[in-house]
Parts: C-alpha cells; structure tokens; sequence
C-alpha cells in the first residue's frame, strides 16, 4: 500500500517537474541536450500540426498505459513508483552538465530540489514496500 506521505512527495514533485520544465524550456535545454534531439528527431521532418497531434497520441496512450498498470497490483504499482524515483536520479545530469560547460546549464535552478525530494521519496518507498 502506498503510504498518504509518499503520495504527499510524489504530489509535491509534481509541480516542481512542472517548474523544471519551464524552467528548461524557457532556458532553451531542447537545443542543447543530445538526449532531446536523438529522441524527438522523428518529429522534426514533420509539420507542426502532424507533429503535435502524434505527441498527443503516444502521451494518451502512454497515460492510458500507465493507468491500466497502475490499477492491476501493488506489485505493478511499486513498479511503477521505481521507474519515478529513478527520475529524480536522473535529474542529476544537470549538475555534470553544468560543470562540463562550468556553468549553468538549462534546468540547474530547478534540478537542486530533486536530490531532496528523491531522498525523501526513496525512504518513504523502501518503508511503505518494506512493511507488506
């Protein structure tokens, strides 16, 4: 069962993805991560209208996706809680990009409350999963 603290982290990472994702768009991070480009290069040969309407597409179904995993188990469930907490790791090439570049690097601002949250969220989900 997930406990009503994870839910509270996992809410509270929420808006600050939210404020890292404008963070990265208004800085510009699409036109520097290599990550970005190799991922989303399909999209560039498209109109903008195609382009947007296939995102749309694969963000539903990949919704829908996660929905139906999250409502079959717990098991699912914790699964799924783990691909979230490694995001938060994730989130750390800010900093080797920023001193790669001995700089700042589009989204290091935000990118400083991850490790928090990450470690709060981590604690909380070894606990939760530890006590079934």
């Amino acid at each position: 069962m997930i406990s009503k603290k994870l839910k509270a982290i996992f809410g509270v990472s929420i808006i600050a993805f939210i404020v890292h994702g404008l963070e990265e768009y208004f800085t510009g991070f699409y036109d520097i991560d290599p990550i970005f480009g190799w991922v989303f290069n399909i999209f560039s040969t498209m109109s903008v209208p195609q382009a947007t309407f296939l995102l749309f597409q694969i963000m539903f179904w990949l919704a829908l996706t996660v929905l139906f995993i999250a409502i079959t188990s717990d098991k699912w469930r914790l699964r799924l809680m783990v691909i979230s907490g490694l995001i938060y790791i994730l989130e750390l090439h800010h900093f080797a990009q920023a001193i790669s570049r001995e700089g700042y690097s589009p989204g290091l601002i935000s990118a400083f409350i991850f490790p928090i949250i990450g470690f709060f969220y981590w604690r909380e989900l070894i606990k939760s999963f530890s006590l079934e």
